[in-house]
Order: structure tokens, then C-alpha cells, then sequence
């Protein structure tokens, strides 16, 4: 089939190409169109539409059907039997432009099977047939932003991500999961996939038949876990090493208890206690430890850890329904198993043991929790730590968010590959757009208008932001 032509370049320069629209056409906001030379092809991407000349001469009779609207256009790369490079030239003008077709845009989609799969590419509001995949080890170890505002269809991004890790097998991913809404406790989860009984993990304080209980042993906890994590001041910080000092792994049961209070100021313990009931859910009644929300305890869970930490090294998805025991509690456990993973992965590397080992990556929503501005300024946490220096030792971060702005350019810059829907916040798509590896200011426009399920893929691992549009988990596609 002969290609179908849109439209005639007729000016711009190379930020922004002007393309008249051919009156049987439309162009979209985010088309991808091809401008043939003997034997390349440049690939342009559509940034906005505006109707042409002759619109401002109201002296003559006007005939709106007659003015054609010209989109700009800004050329990505250049396909050639080369290869494909960034492009470095501009069509010519008078040059015949067409929708790019199937068979210009496969050689971008990383189909090698081995890949994680995000979802189909799109022109447009056209999806094409091709599944996009991208190299799943460098993906997860040189971490992820997913940047989304509520009803554009992250939980199914991730959902797909997660099913597509699944079926490659031999990536380890944390997940945390403060609304249970990934395993398919009472619908299509990731639970159905044809692997998930071997050797995937789920865990919650109210489990389901097969699946394990969330609760971490007391004496697994340090407090190093709080930092970063729970607000102290420097007294409190002390207070805990000092009781950690003296009584090993029980100098969190100690200071619950009330045990030994002349060891630090007693104001200073008593806030402890108090923060500790408020963010966690324990509290002290007849000498013993209470858990309000089940997740700790000073009997149980002291093989937790071990077992969350074996299935990631053995490349395993574990999610921890963190739904039901508050903010706090949450961001602790992920500390807890986030600490546990990156000081075994750093001692493999430092011992050259790592190769060979499965990747981890851990998923965390609402990420400025953990990566704002003043949660790393104030001291590093395991999360901050991670997304600075984690990919040399093969560990990974999914960070999810609304507000981009809350994290520091020092992180975002990190953040390797950035999948971006829909964002109707102006500061928030500037900050995004001025973070991502391939020069994305022109799409402001494009981001602004994504529907639900349409993205751009931002990342050191493609040559342009691809767009995509990720299908409804569970129907039929590439994952």
C-alpha cells in the first residue's frame, strides 16, 4: 500500500518545522510523519497546529474552507540502511510528508523477546500494531519515573510492566503496594500469571489463602530503617543509638516498654513511644509489645526479611500490601527490605560475586515521600541512595508520582528512563520535560493532551520520546 500523503513542508526551521495540511488530511498533536530523501527517511514528530496564511486579511471576502492548517513539526532521527541516528537535517522544502507507517517505526520497537514491554506505539490517537519493549536490565537497574496524574492509567502501566517481568522472568521486583490494588485480591491481578506460583510472593496482614503474612520481627528493625523515613530530631536519633548500643536488636522493645529510661533524657523517650504508637501501631501493655495493625511483633516475622530478600536475588515479583498499616509504617518495611537488598548486593560486587545475580528494582508510589527535597537535604535514606548510585550494583527504583517538583534535579536527573502521561499542571510538565534524556521541550502541548493510557517513553534506551499507548491489563498485546 502506497503510503498516505498529509501534507507539503512549506517553511520553519529545524525546532520547528511548518507542514501544510492537505484538505482531504488531519494532523494530530503528536503524529508521527515521514519526509522521504532518495534513500532516508526523516522521521518528524507533530508539537502543534495553527491555521495558516491569509486568515488575517479581513479586507477580502474570507473563505474559511479555503485556509489550510499548518502543523509544526520537529524532525527526531533519520533512518537510513545506515542505521538510525538523531537527526541533524531538515526536510526540503516542498517535500511530501506521510503518516510513518508500520514498517518505518519497527526497527524502534526492541521486539528481540527479552525485553519489558510498555505497551503499543502511537501517532497521534492512532495506535499502531507494534508492541514497544525495552531492555528489561537496564530498564530496572537504571531506574524508572512514572509521572502521572490521578485517572490517566498508571496503576495499568505498571500492572503491564509488572505481567511482562513475569513472563521474561529473572527480574526481582519490590513492590510496595499501599492500595492492594496489583496481586488481584478480588479481580485480574498479576496473581493469574501462568508463573506467579513459583516462587512469587505476596504478603499482607490479612493474606489470602496462598499467599503470607506481613509482619516483621522487632529485632529485625535498626535505626538507621527511620532515618530519612520518620521525622527526629537529633536528640531522638541519638536516643535510638544509644539504646541500640545497649541492648542490640531489643532496643526497639526497650524503648516501647519504657525499659531503662535513664539512658536518655526521659521527655525525649516518652516522644519516642509516642511516635512510635502514631507510625507504626505499637505500643506497650503488661510488659508486652502490641502490633494495632498486626505488621510487627516481637515473636513473629523474624524469617520475613529473609524470605522477601531470597525470592528477589532468585529474580522474583513480591509485593507487600502495605494498604492497611498507614504512611509511615510502610515507608519503614521498604526501608527495612530496600537496605537488606542493596548492602548484599554491594558486598557481591564488592567481593565480584554480583554478575550473574537478578536485578532488583523496587516500585514505590508517591515517591517524594522518600526523594523530596527535604527528606535527602536532611540526611540520605536507602531510597536516595539507591537512586544515586544503585545501578552499579544492580539495584533499581520505580518511582511513582503526581508532583514531579518535589524531587531534586540530582535525583530526576538519575531517574534514567521517564514514562510520562497525561499532566494537565504546567510547572509540573516543565520540570519533567527539562529532565529527561532526549530533548523533549517541544512536547509541552503533546504531554498536556494524552488521554487516559497514551504516554511518552523518555529514556537513554530510545532515540526520540516514543509515544504509546498501554492497552487495558489483561487484553491481548505484547506483554
Amino acid at each position: 500500500m502506497e503510503p498516505v500523503g498529509v501534507g507539503v513542508v512549506v517553511g520553519g526551521s529545524y525546532e520547528s518545522i511548518l507542514i501544510r495540511e492537505n484538505k482531504d488530511r488531519r494532523i494530530e498533536i503528536g503524529d508521527l510523519l515521514v519526509a522521504k530523501e532518495n534513500d532516508r527517511k526523516i522521521l518528524l514528530k507533530v508539537s502543534s497546529l495553527r491555521f495558516g496564511e491569509g486568515e488575517e486579511n479581513h479586507s477580502l471576502p474570507i473563505n474559511y474552507a479555503e485556509i489550510p492548517t499548518v502543523a509544526t513539526a520537529r524532525p527526531v532521527i533519520v533512518m537510513s540502511p545506515g542505521g538510525i541516528v538523531p537527526a541533524k537535517i531538515i526536510p526540503r522544502l516542498g517535500s511530501e510528508v506521510v503518516y510513518a507507517s508500520r514498517d518505518d517505526l519497527e526497527p524502534l520497537t526492541g521486539s528481540d523477546g527479552k525485553g519489558i514491554y510498555l505497551g503499543k506505539l502511537r501517532s497521534g490517537s492512532k495506535v499502531i500494531d507494534l508492541d514497544l519493549f525495552l531492555n528489561g536490565e537496564d530498564l530496572f537497574t537504571q531506574h524508572v519515573l512514572v509521572a502521572a496524574t490521578t485517572g490517566r492509567g498508571k496503576s495499568n502501566l505498571l500492572k503491564t510492566m509488572i505481567w511482562s517481568a513475569l513472563s521474561r522472568g529473572g527480574y526481582g521486583i519490590l513492590v510496595l503496594d499501599s492500595h492492594d490494588e496489583y496481586y488481584g485480591r478480588s479481580g485480574k491481578g498479576v496473581k493469574d500469571h501462568e508463573s506467579w506460583k513459583q516462587g512469587n510472593m505476596y504478603f499482607s496482614t490479612n493474606p489470602p489463602p496462598g499467599a503470607s503474612s506481613l509482619v516483621f520481627n522487632l529485632s529485625t528493625i535498626e535505626p538507621d530503617h527511620f532515618f530519612g523515613i520518620m521525622s527526629l530530631t537529633d536528640a531522638q536519633k541519638q536516643a535510638m543509638i544509644v539504646y541500640n548500643r545497649e541492648y542490640g536488636d531489643k532496643w526497639l522493645e526497650k524503648i516501647v516498654i519504657g525499659q531503662d529510661q535513664e539512658l536518655v533524657d526521659s521527655r525525649t523517650a516518652r516522644v519516642l513511644r509516642r511516635k512510635f504508637r502514631l507510625s507504626l501501631g505499637i505500643y506497650a501493655r503488661n510488659g508486652r509489645i502490641v502490633s494495632e495493625t498486626n505488621a510487627f511483633s516481637q515473636t513473629a516475622g523474624s524469617s520475613t526479611i529473609k524470605s522477601i530478600v531470597s525470592a528477589l536475588e532468585s529474580g522474583k515479583v513480591v509485593i507487600l500490601d502495605t494498604s492497611r498499616i498507614g504512611d509511615e509504617a510502610e515507608l519503614l518495611i521498604g526501608s527495612i527490605v530496600a537496605t537488606e537488598v542493596f548492602s548484599i548486593y554491594r558486598d557481591r560486587k564488592g567481593d565480584g560475586t554480583l554478575d550473574g545475580k537478578a536485578p532488583v528494582s523496587i516500585l514505590i508510589e508517591e515517591a517524594p515521600r522518600v526523594l523530596s527535597e527535604e527528606k535527602i537535604e536532611e540526611e540520605s535514606n536507602i531510597f536516595a541512595s539507591i537512586a544515586r548510585e544503585g545501578r552499579k550494583f544492580r539495584v533499581g527504583l520505580i518511582a511513582v508520582t503526581q508532583i514531579v517538583s518535589l524531587i531534586p534535579k540530582s535525583i530526576l536527573t538519575n531517574l534514567n528512563t521517564k514514562i510520562i502521561l497525561g499532566n494537565e499542571m504546567s510547572l509540573e510538565r516543565k520540570v519533567l520535560l527539562e529532565s529527561c534524556s532526549n530533548d523533549l521541550s517541544f512536547e509541552d502541548t503533546a504531554v498536556a493532551s494524552l488521554d487516559r493510557g497514551e504516554a511518552i517513553v523518555s529514556s537513554i534506551l530510545t532515540k526520540f520520546g516514543i509515544p504509546i499507548y498501554t492497552p487495558l491489563f489483561g487484553s491481548s498485546g505484547g506483554s
